[in-house]
């Protein structure tokens, strides 16, 4: 059971056969509760502000989404909290290893999608950032 509710779920598997996805997202998200945004997560230490896995979309990729797990419990929620989720990519050709580690992160949690490719992010070495909004339920 989801802590909001989902419009028009599906998975990516159907949407896009051509790409080896498996990721539940939806159309839209009806929430109530407290709205957390969480800020752009990249590859990178929070305590230590280091950067990490340099040349690996997908690890850069988890390293965001621990960080959004961690500041989501920080937060005092969970990430099938996740409303929203917003994706950068710098290179269209690592969406599918992005999107295949996102995926496992959010499997059951069915948040709104979007992706953008963009020419760079704040640090050359960042190949990913992910940002979040959810809504913690009263």
């Amino acid at each position: 059971m989801t802590a909001h509710k989902r419009i028009r779920p599906f998975n990516t598997k159907q949407t896009y056969p051509e790409q080896k996805l498996d990721n539940d997202l939806c159309q839209a998200v009806v929430a109530r509760g407290t709205m957390v945004f969480v800020r752009g997560q990249v590859s990178q230490d929070l305590d230590t502000r280091e950067s990490l896995h340099p040349a690996d979309a997908r690890l850069q990729t988890a390293k965001a989404m621990a960080n959004i797990k961690m500041l989501m419990e920080e937060s005092g929620g969970h990430l099938d909290h996740i409303c929203r989720i917003v994706v950068y990519l710098t290179d269209i050709r690592h969406r599918e290893a992005v999107y295949q580690e996102m995926g496992k992160w959010l499997k059951g949690v069915f948040p709104c999608s979007t992706g953008l490719v963009v020419t760079a992010l704040a640090r050359p070495e960042w190949m990913v950032e992910i940002e979040v909004t959810a809504v913690i339920p009263d």
